[in-house]
C-alpha cells in the first residue's frame, strides 16, 4: 500500500482521498464557509505586524551595523510559515484529529517534556542560560522556539477533550471529583513555566484553566470564587515583597522588573527605563503619530522596541488614535473567535474558541498593560504584532483551527438544514 494511502486518510477532513472528487467538493466547501469576519483581521494584523517590527528595529540595527531589514525580513519568514501552517490546519486536516486520545498526548506529552527539558536547562547552566532573566527558549540556530507558546495550545486542546468527554457531569458534589484531573496537570505545567521563571506565562495558563473551567458547566460561583482566590493571593505576595524588600532578591531579574513597575523614575537605570520610555513614546505620539518611521524611542532610547514594546511604538508613529484601532481590530478578531465558540453544536469546538481567545485577550491584557504601566512587565508580547516566531506560528495555527472549527459547524448545520427539506 502507499504511504499516501496510509497518510492522506488521516490527516484530511474526510477519509476520502483529498484529491478525488468527493475531497475537492470538501475543500471547495472549506473556501465556500470561510469566515471572513475572523480571517481578514488575522491577515491584517499579520502584515500591520512585518510592517512595524521593520520600522522598530531598522534605526538600531542600521547603528550597530546589521542591515535595517533583518529583523522585518525575518519576520516576513515567520509569517510565511505560520499561514503555511494556518492554511494546513484550515483546510486540509481533518477536525476529528484534534479530539483523538493519542494526539492529545502526544501534543501534551510534547509540550511538557519541552518545558521539563527549560527546567532542567536553568538547574545546569543557571543564569547564563537565560534572555532577559528567564530560560524560556531552545535556540536551534535558524529559530528559537518557545515552548510556551506551544504548551499554551496544547493545554487548550487538552481541556477541551478532557471537558468535552465530561460533558454533564459538573454537579455539585461531583466537581472537584471531575476537575482534580486536569487541574493537576495544568498546576503542574504552571509549576515548570514558574521555574524559568516566567510569571506572565504563568499567569495566561492560569487563565485559560479558569476560563475553560468556566464555560463548561462549572457554576459561575466556583468559577469567580476560584478567580477571586488566586487574584488576592497574588495580591498579597506582591505586597509581602515591596513590604519585605529582600537583599536576596534584589539583584533577579523579573524583582527589578516589579519595583520598576512601582517606582519607574527612580529606578530608571536599574530596570525602569522602559516603562519610562514607553511613557516618552506615548506623549511624542499624541492623538495622530509622528509619521510612521519617525519614532525617536525606537533609536536607542527604548530597550528591544520590536519586542513586548512595540504598541509604545505604535502609539508614537500613528498615535494613540491609530494604537486603538489595532487594538480593536484584536479585539474584533477575538469576539468573532468567541462567536463561533458561542454558535458552536460541539462542546469541543466551543471550548477550543474560548481558550484561544482567552490567549489573545490576556497577552493583550498584558502586554497593554505593561506599557501603559498598569501591570508589572512580564515579557508578554503583543498577539501578532511583536517580533519572534514561536507566538505567531502557534496563533496561526490556532486561527485555522478555529477557522478548520466555524466551517465544520456551517457545513454541518447547511447538511441539516438540506436533510429537513
Amino acid at each position: 500500500m502507499a504511504l499516501t494511502d496510509e497518510v492522506v486518510p488521516f490527516l484530511f477532513y474526510n477519509k476520502e482521498n483529498i484529491f478525488s472528487k468527493k475531497g475537492g467538493l470538501l475543500l471547495r466547501q472549506k473556501f465556500q464557509h470561510l469566515d471572513y469576519k475572523i480571517l481578514v483581521p488575522y491577515l491584517l494584523l499579520i502584515v500591520f505586524g512585518i510592517l512595524m517590527v521593520y520600522s522598530a528595529s531598522s534605526d538600531i540595527l542600521l547603528v550597530n551595523g546589521f542591515k535595517p531589514a533583518t529583523y522585518g525580513i525575518r519576520q516576513a519568514v515567520y509569517a510565511f510559515i505560520a499561514i503555511f501552517l494556518f492554511a494546513t490546519v484550515t483546510f486540509l486536516l481533518r477536525l476529528e484529529i484534534f479530539k483523538s486520545r493519542r494526539f492529545v498526548a502526544g501534543f501534551l506529552g510534547i509540550s511538557m517534556l519541552l518545558l521539563l527539558y527549560l527546567v532542567l536547562l536553568k538547574f545546569i547552566k543557571g543564569d547564563a542560560a537565560a534572555i532577559n532573566g528567564a530560560v524560556g527558549w531552545i535556540d536551534l540556530k535558524f529559530i528559537k522556539i518557545q515552548p510556551l507558546e506551544i504548551a499554551k495550545l496544547a493545554l487548550v486542546i487538552y481541556l477541551a477533550y478532557y471537558l468535552d468527554r465530561h460533558d454533564g457531569l459538573m454537579r455539585r458534589g461531583q466537581i472537584f471529583e471531575n476537575l482534580s484531573r486536569p487541574a493537576i496537570l495544568a498546576g503542574i505545567m504552571m509549576i515548570l513555566v514558574f521555574l524559568e521563571p516566567d510569571l506572565g506565562g504563568t499567569a495566561i495558563l492560569a487563565m485559560i484553566v479558569i476560563v475553560m473551567f468556566s464555560v463548561s458547566g462549572v457554576p459561575a460561583k466556583n468559577a469567580l470564587t476560584w478567580l477571586f482566590v488566586i487574584i488576592l493571593g497574588v495580591l498579597l505576595v506582591v505586597l509581602l515583597l515591596i513590604k519585605w524588600d529582600p537583599a536576596f532578591l534584589q539583584k533577579k531579574y523579573q524583582y527589578q522588573r516589579l519595583m520598576s513597575f512601582l517606582h519607574p523614575f527612580e529606578l530608571e537605570q536599574k530596570g525602569g527605563a522602559q516603562l519610562v520610555n514607553s511613557y516618552y513614546a506615548i506623549h511624542n505620539g499624541g492623538l495622530f503619530g509622528v509619521g510612521l518611521g519617525n519614532s525617536m524611542q525606537k533609536r536607542g532610547y527604548l530597550p528591544e522596541p520590536y519586542t513586548d514594546f512595540i504598541l509604545a511604538i505604535i502609539a508614537e508613529e500613528i498615535g494613540v488614535v491609530g494604537a486603538i484601532a489595532i487594538l480593536a481590530l484584536l479585539f474584533y478578531l477575538m469576539w468573532s473567535i468567541m462567536d463561533v465558540g458561542i454558535h458552536a453544536e460541539s462542546q469541543f469546538n466551543a471550548l477550543v474558541c474560548f481558550g484561544v481567545a482567552t490567549i489573545i485577550f490576556t497577552e493583550t491584557l498584558f502586554n497593554v498593560g505593561a506599557v501603559l504601566g498598569l501591570l508589572p512587565i512580564t515579557g508578554v508580547t503583543l498577539p501578532f504584532i511583536s517580533y519572534g516566531g514561536s507566538s505567531l506560528i502557534v496563533l496561526s495555527t490556532s486561527i485555522g483551527l478555529v477557522l478548520n472549527i466555524a466551517a465544520n459547524e456551517r457545513i454541518k448545520k447547511e447538511n441539516e438544514n438540506a436533510d429537513e427539506y
